[in-house]
């Protein structure tokens, strides 16, 4: 197929679909792979704005502009194995010579030295099409839709409910705000885990798309007929989720007035981007949108405020008993800019819930078929059962994941495992393609939020033992390692999930394609990027990490 044939099939913006099936495209799965993953994030069926190349988190791109994607798509089909790809904020910048078990492409988003990042300086870069915002997976191609952070968000919820309501959310009520690209898994992660959920977002359209997928069960546009929906509920025990149109701020005020005191609070909003991702009160998305362009200034003033009262009602309803938690989007740092003091009295998530996980080296582990056949993925959640018969949180995840998870593009699935759980998994993965048990190859990755491939101080490395918080060495040591280990593409990015200046991350890809070459990649990778987390945290000082590097014999 020609190159301009293979766009008008696949990539006529906006207009993006990745190829099914095992016929090949590229000259070999090393790039098709890629290619693939690229053209499936921008599918409308995952993004949230392919128009303008926007995956989720309000700004987070898969690529620079149109011709730079179409620059990639141009690269990956005429890639051999002895050459890697070179990508620098979402466009192709140079091709290197390697060898076949090399990673095939090298990304690098959003970068800035650190007295420069800013959004304001990122915004004048990318106002003159020099960078773009990667986000985390959006700009290191292996987002899977909503799916990708709902296992994590459901462990969240469920370590919830086992500190603090006796492993039991029913008759329990979870209130958040965001239903985007991320926000958009609490819905259904929260009824899984057994909560009623309120959810709240100024713009319809997110909540219309969480309908189609099934991730929210109702949507309704007036708080009584919301909170009328969810107390009944609640008091039923009922498991059911409510999208409502409205400002999160404007309906935790109300439901203060009305005394009402929802038993978990958190929140998912894009509040790392305050300029692109949050919604000022008290205007709408048009006067929102305009505001934005004309007086930018303004507008980051009235989203700061905004959020500092935001916090303030977060942490009045705290004060009343809610369980409240920070999930990672920042918005506590911009409260506290906006004008909210005490906008750290409530913890983030990690610290609160899941670092334990981190210190076993577990993470959420992803997978994509690239034959775009949902049996592909019955089969991996089927053989992966079979495989960890004893692992009865994760058998309970997959049998409910296949039962109420909607697919996004190519059908995908994800679920938190660790230190040689990865491996042995990405090798059964690799026996199901050599074996023709599944149609063509699967992908194998993560989100970059994982056990040792960040640096967030505002989220995943918040208040480490050790106090290095800070410390970005880890993340690039993740890189680094897994360049060697030989993932097929890797990544690294700045300011993914809370914003420019607060966070350095690492993301990786490894194909499964039934080949021996394959299967050495898989064993490096899939040890060497768990083990990072638990050199990481046995590093700083947690006695669990200490305990499975003896148990795995990793000690040096």
């Amino acid at each position: 197929m020609k190159f301009s044939e293979f766009i008008d099939k696949y990539a006529a913006h906006p207009e993006y679909h990745a190829p099914r099936g095992s016929q090949l495209n590229a000259k070999s799965w090393q790039t098709e792979a890629p290619l693939r993953m690229l053209l499936n994030n921008l599918d409308r069926e995952v993004a949230e704005n392919p128009e303008e190349l926007v995956v989720y988190g309000g700004t987070g791109q898969a690529a620079r502009n149109k011709e730079a994607l179409q620059q990639i798509i141009k690269c990956l089909l005429t890639l051999d194995e002895d050459h890697s790809l070179l990508v620098q904020s979402g466009k192709a910048v140079g091709i290197v010579r390697t060898h076949p078990q090399a990673p095939r492409v090298l990304i690098a988003n959003s970068n800035l030295v650190p007295a420069w990042a800013t959004w304001e300086h990122f915004e004048r870069l990318k106002q003159d099409g020099l960078m773009m915002y990667g986000q985390m997976t959006a700009g290191s191609w292996i987002y899977i839709g909503s799916q990708g952070i709902l296992q994590g968000t459901y462990e969240t919820f469920m370590a919830c409910g086992k500190k603090y309501f006796n492993d039991d959310l029913i008759h329990k009520l979870l209130v958040s705000g965001g239903l985007g690209g991320m926000g958009g898994a609490q819905p259904l992660a929260a009824t899984m885990a057994g909560a009623t959920y309120l959810g709240v977002d100024i713009d319809p359209e997110r909540i219309k798309k969480r309908l189609k997928t099934g991730y929210i069960d109702h949507m309704v546009y007036t708080y009584r007929e919301a909170v009328d929906l969810v107390l009944s509920a609640k008091e039923k025990g009922e498991a059911i989720s409510v999208g409502l149109v409205a400002d999160i701020g404007d309906t935790l005020q109300h439901l203060i007035d009305d005394g009402i005191t929802p038993d978990i609070l958190t929140d998912q909003t894009s509040a790392h981007d305050p300029l692109h991702g949050y919604i000022p009160n008290g205007i709408s998305l048009e006067e929102a949108s305009l505001l934005r362009k004309s007086d930018p200034k303004k507008y980051l003033e009235l989203s700061m405020k905004s959020m500092a009262r935001h916090v303030g009602l977060m942490l009045e309803l705290q004060n009343r008993g809610s369980v409240t938690f920070d999930y990672g989007n920042n918005l506590r740092e911009m409260a506290k800019q906006g004008g909210e003091p005490n906008a750290y009295d409530y913890d983030g998530f990690t610290p609160k819930f899941i670092r334990p996980l981190f210190c076993e080296g577990k993470g959420p582990f992803r997978w994509a078929a690239l034959s775009g056949d949902p049996e592909d993925i019955f089969a991996t959640d089927q053989a992966l059962i079979e495989a960890f018969p004893d692992n009865l949180p994760m058998i309970n995840w997959l049998k409910k994941a296949r039962e109420r998870v909607s697919f996004q593009g190519l059908p995908a699935r994800i679920c938190w495992l660790g230190m040689g759980e990865r491996e042995k998994a990405g090798l059964l993965f690799n026996d199901l393609v050599r074996t023709g048990r599944v149609k063509a190859p699967l992908v194998i990755g993560r989100d970059h939020l994982d056990c040792g491939s960040v640096a967030s101080p505002n989220r995943e490395t918040e208040k480490m033992k050790d106090g290095s918080d800070a410390v970005s060495d880890w993340p690039l040591l993740n890189l680094m390692s897994n360049t060697a280990g030989g993932a097929t593409w890797v990544s690294f990015h700045h300011g993914g999930g809370v914003g420019m200046g607060y966070s350095q991350h690492a993301g990786m890809v490894v194909l499964a394609d039934g080949t021996d070459r394959a299967e050495e990649c898989i064993r490096r990778v899939l040890y060497n990027d768990p083990a990072m987390g638990i050199f990481r945290h046995h590093d700083a000082g947690y006695e669990e990490a200490t305990e499975t590097l003896h148990q795995f014999g990793m000690e040096f």
